[in-house]
């Protein structure tokens, strides 16, 4: 077994005489926490034209998201649709994305993801031309959505197996917290602008800002300096590699226990964010400045957990800290589904968005410092396939149950599912809760 393995799954370090286990976590917390770590990722040249190019590229990726929603259930007024939206864009995920992950492995990384960030934006201007003009309908935005899915399943593996080419090993779950950062400072506040400037201007804008966001991260992609990519002599087929992978993931408990956590809340958890547009209208009687006022309470949450996880720089209890988001996060889920005033939704959104990314940047992390470097972009197209490829599911599955009974009871039902997992989860593979 791998030396890291090793290291990784040792026990405990028992608490110092005279402190119990969690006066000794909380004083490790404080101990470990420092703003001056928070962007340590940022000292490498490479990662730094990352960080500034996905920043932009991300802000116009939230504006689209965000009105896409919006618009066809004002053309649709049905939450069936926003399940359909959401399974069109991750069905791709189940044709190709582990497949992409033995691509990741095979061609250089950065050349796949120019491809796919220039396929995005064509599809961005494709929709905002039919929006403009006016022709834009339902099976419009369906259609495209698949294809971003297509593009997303070849980008995703590509993107997170990339990471470690861009900075050193001991700053990957910085540099992973980092990208997380990205991502929820645009979920926080590219809503809200697109909320604004769709009820202002209308969604073409949105789909425009979108379109032209991805130039800066096409370029920041072009000026990196990269190590010459060495290409792998290929003795066996892309099956068997992938086959491979697979096979690693079976045998690793902690791996596949993270693997499959993920999964679970991607159906059941995670799903509740399809429902958001409806939720706007028909729970808090508002509009698409609602909407993206919604979306944004998550983001913004999301986007502190993500700082604090960073501001933490090199800690030895990451598998604490998934163990408690994974309970936090359902348990929050719940309350949000009895909530009707928006100033106490807002509040409680926020903590769903810190809690869900307690889960996804750890489990992130933990997998990547777990695997082998040869089988990184294949372990990675299955975990990233197991977010993308069962999101669809989830939206498809909340839409239909939203339909038939009520949003609420809904998001309350794929809550429970996700809590008992987590508990399940406790009690059977204690040793997740060791991973440092």
């Amino acid at each position: 077994m791998d030396d890291r393995l090793l290291q990784n799954n040792k026990p405990n370090i028992p608490a110092p005489p005279g402190q119990s286990k969690y006066q000794y976590l909380i004083t490790s917390f404080r101990d470990q926490f420092s703003w001056e770590k928070t962007f340590t990722a940022l000292r490498h040249p490479n990662y730094k034209l990352w960080f500034r190019g996905q920043m932009l590229s991300l802000f116009g990726t939230w504006m689209q998201r965000t009105a896409e929603g919006f618009l066809i259930f004002e053309l649709t007024h049905s939450p069936l649709y926003l399940g359909y939206v959401g399974f069109a864009m991750g069905a791709p995920a189940w044709l190709f994305m582990m497949y992409a992950g033995v691509v990741a492995d095979r061609f250089p990384k950065r050349t796949v993801l120019m491809i796919t960030q220039a396929f995005m934006m064509v599809l961005a201007t494709i929709l905002a031309f039919l929006t403009f003009t006016g022709l834009i309908q339902p099976w419009h935005i369906i259609t495209l959505a698949f294809f971003l899915g297509v593009a997303n399943s070849f980008d995703a593996p590509a993107r997170q197996a990339f990471v470690l080419e861009l900075v050193e090993r001991d700053d990957l779950t910085n540099a992973i917290a980092l990208n997380s950062t990205i991502f929820n400072t645009a979920t926080a506040v590219g809503p809200a602008i697109a909320g604004i400037t769709y009820a202002f201007f209308g969604p073409a804008w949105c789909f425009t800002i979108n379109a032209v966001s991805f130039i800066g991260v096409i370029i920041a992609l072009k000026l990196m300096t990269l190590k010459p990519f060495i290409k792998a002599e290929i003795k066996t087929s892309a099956l068997a590699d992938l086959k491979e992978g697979l096979k690693y993931i079976y045998s690793e408990k902690i791996v596949l226990t993270i693997i499959s956590l993920v999964g679970v809340i991607s159906i059941f958890g995670i799903s509740y964010i399809t429902l958001l547009p409806a939720w706007a209208v028909t729970i808090m009687h508002g509009n698409a400045a609602t909407n993206g006022f919604l979306q944004s309470a998550r983001g913004l949450g999301a986007l502190v957990s993500a700082l604090f996880i960073a501001s933490l720089g090199r800690f030895a209890f990451t598998g604490k800290l998934l163990t408690i988001g994974s309970f936090l996060f359902p348990i929050l889920i719940m309350i949000f589904s009895f909530l009707e005033l928006l100033p106490i939704t807002l509040v409680v959104l926020f903590f769903i968005g810190f809690s869900i990314i307690l889960i996804f940047n750890l489990a992130n992390a933990l997998i990547q410092r777990l695997v082998p470097d040869e089988l990184r972009g294949r372990i990675m197209g299955v975990y990233s396939f197991t977010f993308f490829g069962f999101l669809p599911v989830g939206a498809l599955l909340m839409g239909a149950m939203a339909e038939k009974f009520t949003e609420p009871i809904a998001v309350l039902i794929g809550a429970l599912v996700t809590l008992s997992f987590s508990v399940l989860i406790w009690y059977r593979v204690p040793g997740l809760r060791r991973q440092q």
